[in-house]
């Protein structure tokens, strides 16, 4: 047989063609004859792609504002201008007489006075682009909702520690009535003030030996240590509180025992340009509170309005800032 020939055996095979032409390979040229169609061995790549219907959302920092000041409504959105009121009371004694009318008590009264800015968003979606959202089973609308709130929170929260430009709108951070910050010990290496160069010691000095020892003064007599008190820094800062003394007991532990109401707080807002800062604030002394984020609307929704084949609906806000109204219950240190 002519496979034989080529060293290929197949037993038992049938021989169909004869002798004389079985070996003459121009016979068989067209039974493949070129494609007419582009050589393919696959299926649309979109076929054989799966898209994960649980979302991954990219995350933003915390807002802390409310958490470390709390907050409060005041007025709404047509107020442009708040008073607010502070009373100092006055008064002298002199020595008794019958007829004596020497002695006076009196109060001083004087309005602080803060501006309102109201913010807007707006979100804008067509009918197509809901409807091409949709085949990858994304509720665009909802998203768009979920982000104008967003956004006008964060905003908030920026207001609430840093208030507005060009208004009687302060934050937190920079309320010009605040006290001006103490300077931390220079105690770490090579007479370092930073943090990251100090041992627990060391840090717990700055906070117990400095801050609140500048807070005791401010308020002479007015705070101690079981005072419900909040001890606010960047989250980087924080850190530092796991360092230990020679003892083997971190800073943590030493501020628990040491100051049974203190609460630790944090904030990416506290590292700020002019470097670390650390705020020991007093919650609230001789039952009045120390201050509060006011806002006049949190957020209020406007009518969504209908276009030809579009949506779109404005969202607003409006913001008086951190009002500190007890300036002496809060202690700064900078440059930690």
């Amino acid at each position: 047989m002519i496979e034989r020939k080529y060293g290929v055996v197949i037993p038992m095979a049938q021989d169909y063609l004869n002798k004389d032409i079985s070996d003459d390979y121009n016979i068989a040229m067209d039974a493949q004859p070129s494609l007419i169609t582009t050589s393919n061995a696959g299926i649309p790549a979109f076929l054989s792609n799966f898209v994960d219907p649980e979302m991954i959302r990219v995350l933003v920092t915390p807002n802390k504002a409310e958490q470390i000041f709390g907050m409060q409504k005041k007025g709404d959105w047509t107020m442009l201008t708040t008073q607010f009121p502070v009373v100092e009371n006055t008064g002298e004694v002199s020595s008794y007489g019958d007829f004596s009318n020497n002695g006076s008590s009196g109060a001083n009264i004087n309005f602080v006075s803060r501006q309102s800015y109201q913010f807007q968003t707006v979100t804008q979606y067509g009918e197509r682009e809901m409807e091409m959202a949709g085949l990858a089973k994304i509720n665009y609308a909802a998203e768009l909702n979920v982000s104008s709130a967003m956004a006008l929170d964060k905003f908030m929260n920026k207001s609430f520690f840093f208030g507005v430009t060009g208004l009687q709108n302060y934050g937190l951070l920079n309320d010009p009535n605040l006290i001006t910050p103490v300077t931390p010990g220079a105690t770490g290496t090579g007479t370092g003030t930073l943090w990251s160069t100090k041992d627990g010691a060391a840090i717990y000095g700055d906070i117990a030996g400095v801050l609140y020892a500048k807070l005791i003064a401010q308020t002479k007599g007015l705070v101690n240590r079981e005072s419900p008190m909040k001890l606010v820094m960047s989250p980087e800062m924080e850190v530092n509180l796991t360092k230990t003394n020679s003892f083997n007991v971190n800073v943590s532990d030493q501020l628990k025992k040491n100051f049974p109401n203190l609460a630790v707080e944090t904030a990416v807002e506290y590292a700020t340009t002019g470097g670390q800062l650390v705020q020991l604030i007093v919650d609230n002394i001789d039952g009045q509170k120390t201050g509060y984020c006011a806002f006049s609307e949190k957020m209020r929704a406007h009518p969504v309005v209908i276009g030809l084949s579009n949506f779109s609906q404005k969202k607003s806000a409006g913001s008086w800032g951190s009002i500190v109204r007890m300036p002496i219950c809060i202690a700064q240190l900078l440059g930690v």
